[in-house]
């Protein structure tokens, strides 16, 4: 929204003072321990108190400056320079710009006086927040300043907007509207407009103006969005008391009920500021900010939403609602000039194309700063896409973006706006590149273009941009869902799932319901959708008593739910790269994971003479001709594509090999057992809530496995023995699973990086870790049975995190 003419902060903290002695004394120790904590801190030079006004340079200072301090002494009042200094910081206080606090060094209050009349005045309404030095010991009241002056630093600006075009007038009205002079009177005002306008923006802007007026603040971004997580509300309250009481942790509320008593018990003599940013729902205005009693006298409340119904219902009158109405012709232009070019030396495009875009943008900045990316780079005389655009709706606007894309970046920007909007991306990037497409690059593209953007490792898209991505598939088809390419709504995957008619359009269906719910599906429906690779249930109950066959072409699935149903997958190889299975029935999934053999023993005999192997025994591998020098048994490789079970038969004057053991044949039989694996594409496996599980699944025909976590699996006893050979095995999980008691003698799998066996108490050996192991990382053993750890990882691993509990007390060392 033009650039905001006020000065940027560059001081935390200004330091007004007069005396050589007190610079070089208690003003010196003051500066250096407020410097040592990190606080910047201005102080002047002599030369700058040279002649009879205050200086330009001390006048910007305390403009550019968060806190002042007044250290008043014997002599300050005495002069006129240091009263002209002082009134302006009184000046900027009243503003509302600067948080001055005063000391009193070795002198009375009352002994300071001035001649001018409205200095007075203002020392009368100032809060004396450090007192008189004299009762003090110097040191004591240096640390007292230093922990003040950090706890107010906290309160931090929020970041805005990298372009902002017309805030200050706005900023300006809203500040009128809130009468900050005010300081009895609770005043709530509310900021109504569409999405895309720039509420939020004006918001931040408005709160970064005045937070620091305030003993405590607050600023709830994404109200709509973060109610709906399955804590509800009480998340929000949580953060509200945490941030505005100043807490050094959380409080933790169990309910919205007791949130809403212990807002109005601590906050109701505290005068603050609260926003409250997106609001859709009067139940999340009750539960956060119930009325004005809530707070103390002074506070503000400031709600912005799209639906000025409820701003009237939660009663607020119309004379405190804020229409934020779109910008102006010649705030657009400059606004979409911005974002379209990088350079202080700006191009001037046709006049043709800045019309139109202004015309379909309609003075929605959101709609600008997407155009204007979209226009970046392009020539003077280009008359693309934006010229060829109807005069429709915002959607139609924002899809000129979309239309710019390649395919890879467009498939991104699908899923996200239909299914991953504020989720982690780490977790996004997984789950896409299972489905081919290039999300390194991807991301990068569409946070050029303001597509998407990442905060704290969450991937966040506008509202209005999410919409238009959803209409784009909902366009696809509006009258069948099994013609769309994604589904996310429940009556959609609902009437897709119950057919089996005809082939299926559909790539991608991700379910996440707030509560278990009914879902029928027609065993025949998944084998018709040919094109489907990512399939994500949450919180539905699947009745069908039986298998249902999922497609082969399937990457990604996860199951969170119950049910009878048994997902079955063809013969064939299969091009899984993930599962997840909560509850559901994981025996029959992983039964799927076993090749024909489904057990392997190795026995090495010595006997005086062979036997003869006859069709009912095992087989016998005859080793009394091998090689003693060969320590790969070659010889085993064509039984192990035969047999489940071998037993090694040698002469007793045969000397085997001193490095063949049983080992080496299991790590032979995986290697010989992964190249003929159908899930050779298989990354990640994850189950969760087992109770029939007994064993961990055969890995052997899965050779690119990377991580492999069961947990909470009641009745797992063992570990299977294959799992300590897997080479590319970098993540093993164990966790919460209360039966385990037999895991491997010993690791070999040489890129393992993290291994956590926590809250396993029946677990009394931990595995030998050998050299080859030197990539692990993080080692969790936490609540386990174990009484000691084998030298072997001392010896062996270079670094890692070990938390380790013998009995009751937990023990962490880095190796």
């Amino acid at each position: 929204m033009a650039s905001s003419s006020k000065p940027e902060r560059i001081y935390d903290v200004f330091l007004s003072f007069r005396g050589t002695d007190l610079r070089k004394n208690f003003i010196g120790h003051l500066y250096t321990a407020l410097k040592q904590n990190g606080v910047h801190t201005f102080i002047d030079s002599e030369e700058l108190r040279k002649g009879d006004q205050i200086s330009v340079a001390l006048m910007k200072a305390i403009e550019e400056s968060c806190i002042a301090i007044i250290i008043f002494s014997e002599d300050y009042a005495s002069s006129w320079w240091c009263l002209e200094e002082a009134a302006k910081l009184m000046e900027c206080k009243e503003q509302g710009d600067l948080i001055v606090f005063s000391v009193f060094y070795k002198v009375e209050p009352k002994e300071v006086r001035t001649p001018r009349e409205s200095y007075n005045k203002a020392m009368e309404k100032h809060e004396f927040k450090f007192g008189k030095i004299q009762r003090k010991d110097e040191s004591k009241l240096i640390q007292e300043i230093v922990k003040e002056i950090s706890t107010y630093l906290v309160q931090t600006s929020l970041h805005v907007a990298k372009h902002l075009v017309g805030i200050d007038s706005r900023v300006a009205e809203l500040k009128l509207m809130l009468n900050l002079k005010s300081h009895e009177d609770v005043v709530m005002v509310g900021l109504w407009g569409q999405g895309g306008i720039g509420k939020t923006t004006l918001s931040k802007a408005l709160y970064n103006a005045i937070f620091r007026q305030f003993d405590g603040s607050c600023f709830l971004a994404n109200v709509r969005e973060a109610s709906k997580n399955s804590k509800g509300l009480v998340p929000l309250q949580e953060k509200l008391l945490f941030e505005i009481l100043k807490l050094q942790q959380k409080l933790e509320v169990c309910s919205d009920d007791r949130g809403i008593i212990l807002i109005q018990h601590r906050l109701c003599h505290k005068k603050v500021i609260l926003v409250l940013d997106d609001v859709d729902d009067l139940r999340q205005l009750e539960a956060l900010a119930g009325g004005r009693n809530w707070f103390g006298g002074g506070s503000r409340i400031i709600v912005t939403t799209r639906d000025k119904h409820l701003l009237t219902c939660y009663g607020i009158d119309q004379d405190h609602v804020y229409e934020v109405k779109p910008l102006s012709y010649h705030e657009a232009r400059e606004l979409l000039s911005n974002h379209a070019f990088l350079t202080l030396q700006k191009l001037e495009i046709g006049t043709n194309l800045v019309y139109s875009v202004l015309n379909h943008a309609r003075g929605l900045p959101l709609a600008l700063e997407v155009l204007g990316s979209c226009l970046r780079g392009k020539k003077e005389d280009y008359t693309g896409e934006v010229s060829r655009i109807p005069n429709k709706a915002i959607n139609d606007v924002l899809k000129i973006s979309y239309d710019g894309l390649e395919e890879n970046e467009q498939e991104i920007f699908l899923n996200v706006a239909c299914f991953f909007k504020e989720k982690d991306s780490d977790y996004i990037k997984k789950v896409l590149d299972s489905c081919d497409v290039q999300t390194t690059i991807g991301f990068d593209i569409l946070t050029e273009r303001s597509l998407i953007s990442i905060d704290d490792g969450l991937l966040q898209m506008h509202d209005l941009i999410q919409s238009m991505g959803m209409d784009i598939v909902r366009q696809e088809c509006r009258n069948d869902p099994r013609s769309r390419s994604r589904l996310w709504r429940y009556d959609d995957v609902a009437d897709a799932l119950l057919s089996d008619v005809g082939d299926c359009a559909v790539k991608a269906i991700v379910l996440e319901l707030p509560k278990l719910k009914e879902l029928s599906i027609h065993p025949n429906a998944f084998p018709k959708m040919r094109k489907l690779r990512l399939l994500i249930l949450c919180n539905v109950h699947i009745s069908f008593h039986g298998p249902i066959c999922l497609p082969n072409e399937l990457r990604w699935m996860e199951f969170a739910g119950s049910g009878p149903w048994i997902p079955n997958f063809p013969s064939g190889q299969k091009k899984l790269v993930s599962i997840d299975m909560r509850k559901g029935n994981i025996i029959e999934v992983v039964k799927h994971f076993k090749l024909l053999l489904h057990f392997l023993s190795v026995e090495v005999v010595k006997r005086q003479s062979l036997l003869r192997v006859s069709s009912s025994t095992p087989l016998l591998c005859p080793v009394n001709d091998c090689n003693p020098a060969s320590t790969e048994a070659p010889w085993l490789t064509p039984y192990c594509q035969r047999t489940a079970s071998i037993r090694v038969f040698c002469r007793a004057s045969t000397k085997l090999p001193e490095k063949l053991s049983i080992r080496r044949i299991l790590h032979r039989f995986v290697s010989s057992a992964s190249s003929r694996s159908d899930f050779q594409q298989l990354r990640y496996i994850k189950l969760r809530d087992c109770e029939s599980l007994v064993s961990s699944p055969n890995i052997s025909c899965t050779p690119n496995l990377e991580e492999l976590k069961l947990w909470n699996c009641n009745n797992l006893v063992e570990a299977h023995e294959l799992i300590a050979y897997h080479d590319k095995l970098q993540v093993l999980h164990f966790k919460w699973c209360p039966e385990l008691c037999v895991f491997p003698n010993v690791l070999k799998s040489k890129n393992l990086q993290d291994l956590k066996l926590s809250d396993c108490p029946k677990l009394e050996k931990f595995p030998d870790i050998l050299d080859e192991l030197r990539g692990l990382k993080e080692l969790s053993i936490r609540r386990t049975a174990l009484k000691e750890l084998p030298t072997s990882i001392k010896k062996s691993c270079l670094s890692r995190e070990i938390t380790f509990r013998h009995g009751q007390k937990p023990y962490k060392s880095s190796i």
